[in-house]
């Protein structure tokens, strides 16, 4: 079953075309924290990432994003970019989810019935 997702689904890792490219011309460059792999071919003009686990791509540190769309031609694994202090870690998009961002006042920080400054209409029957 694990065989024919990946040969017709390209949201669980890799497809079965994927990884005969990479088995192929693939030149793995290194690996991120979240065990994301990454690959060039051989003489260095296409660059991907084979995700470990669903592929989000915003999954992809800056880092290894600025080495994939040849903003820079080290790969972090070589050469490590300077973080300043002030700069967080890398953190997926968490938009749709139970962690992501609520602002004060917003409904899902409380239900509407414990909300003081929202007063629902209702039609004079």
């Amino acid at each position: 079953m694990k065989f024919l997702l990946r040969l017709i689904t390209w949201w669980n890792s890799q497809t079965l075309g994927t990884q005969l490219f990479t088995w192929a011309k693939g030149q793995k460059v290194g690996e991120d924290a979240q065990g994301n792999a990454f690959y060039q071919t051989k003489d260095g003009k296409r660059r991907w990432v084979i995700y470990n686990g669903e592929c989000e791509a915003s999954r992809v540190s800056p880092d290894w994003h600025g080495w994939l769309h040849f903003t820079w031609d080290e790969p972090p694994t070589e050469k490590a970019l300077k973080h300043k202090p002030w700069e967080k870690p890398h953190q997926e998009n968490l938009t749709g989810t139970p962690l992501a961002y609520a602002p004060a006042g917003s409904l899902r920080q409380a239900r509407p019935a414990d909300r003081r400054d929202y007063e629902a209409w209702s039609p004079e029957a």
